[in-house]
Parts: structure tokens; sequence; C-alpha cells
């Protein structure tokens, strides 16, 4: 499926104004606490509401449409947005009403392919409440629909004692790995049965930062599974995944999500400051499988982590800072940094506030 080529976001939180922005297959986002990193992966959770056609449930839950729109209606007409999938696209406009709804003014597809000598478009609707992306009809949404509908934020912060990923659940929900891992054993275990080189990878990237770990416990027939697993060299005794340190689980969601076969990873993976609570080690592998997966696919991430960074290249960064109360966005290249990285890495750049993205 196309990647993200290209979007255009205007209106959105913090992001008043963000045109033509270039996503590389590698984009990890940098900056200072509020500067809009999370705004920007969540402007992708925005959109698989949105496709899933629970537009206005999310802007209910998030506090109306005036917790959307940068500084509220009275500052801001609408939200924009652009997406761009090498020839095909799509594009909306949702502005507020006085029973604090967001509706759609506009809302279009477009495709420009080998059998069209310029690009076709299609508006699907104006003034409704739902996307109709994911029902249309026409010839060019099906273009869009399959890239939209394919793309995942994840969030493995929750590791409390309550965490879906440490209770039980119904050992049939392994169709895909859920956005807050919790059915990750049962998701193991399908890996385990149906896909044993991947689910040996995953194990023998765990043991590098955890040497400890032996391997996962697979009950036979069970109707419930939940995370179980063994300590090496003591395979006879299974622990429960609250034994585990918070950072350990974390990577197992990470290594799970990143290592599985790369047919049932989606097309785009977004991920939210995936460093909480690694030991540096742990970092440098964590790199190492965001270069691998995004040789077949894309990822946007954003960090906080120094030792991420030094693990990347300058194209791959994306700084974020805020600038009279608006996100700004910006990619430097090698030879713009080439004096600066003869001497320091990356990371210390960044620190340095050479790059921006500092408090």
């Amino acid at each position: 499926m196309p990647r993200v080529s290209s979007l255009t976001i205007n209106g959105f939180k913090s992001i008043r104004s963000l045109r033509d922005f270039k996503l590389n297959p590698l984009n990890v986002l940098i900056g200072a606490n509020g500067a809009g990193k999370s705004n920007f992966i969540g402007f992708f959770r925005l959109l698989n509401q949105m496709y899933e056609q629970r537009l206005q449930n999310y802007v209910l839950t998030q506090g109306g449409p005036d917790a959307l729109l940068h500084f509220g209606r009275k500052t801001t007409s609408r939200i924009h947005a652009e997406f761009y999938f090498q020839k095909n696209g799509y594009k909306f406009d949702l502005v507020p009403t006085v029973d604090n709804r967001l509706v759609y003014e506009l809302e279009e597809s477009w495709f420009g392919g080998v059998y069209y000598e310029s690009t076709s478009s299609a508006i699907l609707g104006t003034g409704h409440i739902e996307s109709k992306l994911k029902e249309a009809g026409d010839p060019y949404s099906p273009y869009v629909r399959s890239s939209v509908s394919n793309w995942r934020v994840y969030h493995f912060h929750d590791t409390g004692e309550t965490a879906r990923v440490k209770q039980a659940h119904a050992a049939n929900i392994n169709l895909r790995l859920e956005t807050d891992a919790g059915n990750l054993a049962a998701y193991l275990t399908l890996l385990h049965q149906k896909h044993p080189q991947q689910y040996r990878r995953i194990v023998e990237t765990i043991r590098l930062v955890a040497p400890f770990f032996g391997d996962f416990v697979h009950r036979d027939d069970a109707e419930f599974v939940e995370l179980e697993w063994t300590q090496a060299g003591r395979p006879d005794t299974p622990f429960k995944a609250h034994m585990l340190s918070d950072g350990t689980l974390r990577f197992i969601c990470l290594a799970t999500l990143l290592l599985q076969p790369t047919s049932k990873l989606p097309d785009t993976i977004l991920i939210d400051e995936p460093e909480l609570g690694l030991h540096p080690y742990a970092i440098s592998v964590l790199a190492d499988m965001f270069k691998q997966v995004a040789e077949q696919r894309q990822l946007i991430v954003s960090t906080q982590s120094v030792e991420l960074v030094n693990e990347l290249a300058p194209e791959d960064i994306v700084v974020v800072d805020q600038e009279d109360g608006a996100s700004t966005f910006k990619r430097y290249s090698e030879e713009e940094l080439a004096g600066w990285l003869q001497e320091y890495s990356l990371g210390e750049i960044w620190k340095r506030n050479i790059l921006g993205g500092r408090p």
C-alpha cells in the first residue's frame, strides 16, 4: 500500500499551518514538551476515528470542537487537511456547529494513475457528520481507503496493575496486535504457531536487552490467555506479566510490533515516546528495529531521547518548535549539519540547541 508522501494540516490544536510537509519512510519527531509532537501524531488518531465513522464520539470525548481547533473557534474557523499517497489523495474541511459538533464542509478524494491523463476527483459530500470514505462508491476512494484504513497509532505507556496487557483475554483475539497491546499474549501465541521464524526473532531480541528472559508460555486449547513467561534456565516455572519491569514489558510490546511478519504490519505505524523506561542499550536496539521496518513500511515516532537521536541520520529527524503559539516542523539535511557532525553526535547537537527543539 502507498505511504503518506506529504500532508497539509491547518487549524488542528497547536498546528496552525503546516503545508505540503514531506514524510520519509522514517520520521522521528523531537522537541520540547508542549511543542506539538503529540498533536502531530494525534491528528492521525483523529483520521482513524473519522474513517471508522466515530468522529462525533471523538469530538465529544476530546472536549468539543474548541479543544481541537487552534485556539478555539473564535480564532480558527475550520480544520483543513490534505493527504497525498503517491498519485492519490484525500482532503477534508471540518467546521464547528452551535451544538458543539464538527461536521464536514467538504470531503473529497482523488486519483491520478497511468490510465488517467490528469488527476480526477470525487466530492464525497458536504454537511455530513460522519466520513463517507469508508463506503464511498466512486472509482477513486478505494485507492485512498486502502491507505487510510491501514495505519495505527500505538501507545504502550500503560503498564500499571490494571493495564490491559497484563489482563486475561480471549485467545481468539489475535487478528492484529491491538494498539495498547491488550491482546499481546494471544498474538504471541499466533506468531508462535503460524510464524515461528519471526517469533524466534522476537524472543532473541528480547533476550538482548533482558538476558534473564527465557521464553513465553503458551497453553494449548485455552479459551482465555494472559501473558506468561519463563526465566532463562528455568523453563518449568512460569511468571505473570506483573513480574516484569515496566521497561521490559514495554520493550516486549515494541519488539512484537516491529518484528512481526511484514505482511501483518500496518502501512504507516505511529508510536508516541517509545523510549519510556528503556535502558540506553534497549534504545539502541529499538533504533535498529526502526531502520529495518522503515525499509518496508512508514514509521512516525515522537521522542525525547537523546540516545535514540544519536542512532539516526539527520533526514530521519523532524524538529518541532513552537513560535507565536503555533507548532513548526523542520527537517535538516546531512549537508546542513556536516560541519557539526564532524565533532558532535546528532543527539549532542540537539542538546546544544543547534537544531532547535529545546525549551
